[in-house]
This record gives structure tokens, C-alpha cells and sequence, in this order.
């Protein structure tokens, strides 16, 4: 089941340790399949209020997903983006394919 690491940042400061960060992070993501699906794209705001930017990583799984975090080269970076700006990040399971929103009732 793939799985993802989402963040929601506010208030990057655009700067040196940024662009640092930006330059190194997809040597980290590689050796454990994980990729961008979404990088602060330009959002259009439906219901209720939105500020910052999202981030959504792809890994093949959890296990990927958390090793990927927790591998010194990524942990060598993350200082940069976390001293740099606010936010939440979060390790959230997929669905799979044929996944229906009635499948979480569990048979109810």
C-alpha cells in the first residue's frame, strides 16, 4: 500500500539554507522510492481558508516512507527546512486502486 509524508509549511523564509534544502532533498528520496506528487503548487481555495504550502511525498509504503525520514541524509538536511519554517508533517497511508469511501465503515 503506498503511503505519504505530507507537510503543510508556513512562512518559509526564502533563503540560502532553503535553496540548500531544495538542492540536496531529491538524493534522499531516491533510495527509497519516494517522489513528488504535489510541491506548493498554486492553489485555489474551495472552503474555508488556506495559507502556506503543501507537499506530498510518494513512497511504495510505510516502512519506505519512514525510513526515508529517519536516513541520515535526510536527517543531515532537515534542519535546514525546519529552522527555516513552520508547519505540520505527517506519514499518512494510501488507498488502494479499486478503495470505495464506504470500505472504512468496515461491514457496518
Amino acid at each position: 500500500m503506498p503511503a505519504y509524508a505530507v507537510a503543510h509549511l508556513r512562512n518559509v523564509a526564502m533563503g540560502p539554507e532553503i535553496v540548500e534544502y531544495l538542492r540536496r532533498i531529491d538524493a534522499t528520496l531516491e533510495p527509497f522510492g519516494g517522489r513528488f506528487l504535489i510541491h506548493g503548487g498554486d492553489t485555489q481555495v474551495l472552503e474555508g481558508q488556506w495559507t502556506g504550502d503543501l507537499i506530498v511525498l510518494a513512497f511504495p509504503g510505510r516502512d519506505q516512507a519512514r525510513a526515508w525520514y529517519d536516513s541520515p541524509g535526510y536527517r543531515d538536511i532537515l534542519r535546514l527546512r525546519a529552522n527555516n519554517s513552520s508547519g505540520e508533517v505527517i506519514l499518512v497511508d494510501g488507498v488502494s486502486d479499486d478503495h470505495r469511501a464506504t470500505d472504512i465503515l468496515g461491514g457496518a
